[in-house]
């Protein structure tokens, strides 16, 4: 019975991602869920109360994966390498779970929960992430930045990672999110970090806008 729970718990997070990505969260309900699921709504209850938790779990995930792919190794010095992982991460993340993108403060009004829990994230663990790499990529030698400016530029990179797809649907409101709308917003990114690369660094760079350019 325990393996079945978690199970069909997973299942409901992981299918709830792919209708919020596909869809928007908005025009999801619980009884859309259940259906995709082939699971009857008390079935879905069982696990989740409401829609709210079910987005909480998917933050969670989220959290996790920034967490994981950006976490400072502890068996080897960084190198270049991080610096690519860094902006792959920022692609990754933003595609994955994109949906939370599309309306953030909206979705944080209707859930206390994680609007608490996502400005705790934000403002403590990938703050000091962030500025813990940025250090890092300082003293190797792959960016030429000021200590001070450090925040600046961070906060910079998350407002446009965190409202590239509210961006992304006001400027281009006829055409669906996809993955070019994410690849336009890694360039931005780029951009912002492009007046701090190393010379010796910048073909590699390019080598990342290139990958992100529009086919």
């Amino acid at each position: 019975m325990q393996k079945t729970r978690i199970k069909t718990y997973d299942r409901i997070v992981q299918q709830s991602l792919t209708l919020f990505n596909e869809h928007g969260e908005r025009s999801i309900t619980t009884n859309h869920i259940a259906a995709h699921l082939g699971i009857s709504p008390g079935n879905l209850y069982y696990h989740f109360r409401n829609k709210e938790e079910i987005v909480y779990q998917i933050f969670l995930l989220y959290r996790d994966f920034i967490t994981e792919r950006l976490a400072v190794p502890q068996d080897r010095a960084m190198d270049v390498t991080d610096l690519v992982n860094y902006l792959d991460t920022a692609f990754e993340a933003m595609w994955r779970f994109r949906f939370m993108f599309y309306d953030l403060p909206g979705l944080m009004a209707r859930n206390p929960q994680l609007q608490r829990d996502y400005h705790q994230f934000v403002n403590t663990e990938l703050k000091a992430i962030l500025e813990g790499h940025f250090r890092e990529f300082i003293r190797l030698g792959l960016l030429q930045m000021a200590l001070e400016d450090i925040e600046a530029v961070s906060v910079n990179i998350w407002l446009v990672v965190k409202f590239w797809f509210a961006f992304e649907q006001t400027a281009r409101p006829n055409e669906p999110i996809n993955e070019a709308s994410g690849h336009r917003g890694v360039r931005q990114v780029l951009a912002l970090l492009k007046p701090y690369v190393s010379p010796e660094f910048l073909p590699l760079f390019q080598q990342q806008l290139v990958r992100h350019l529009q086919p």
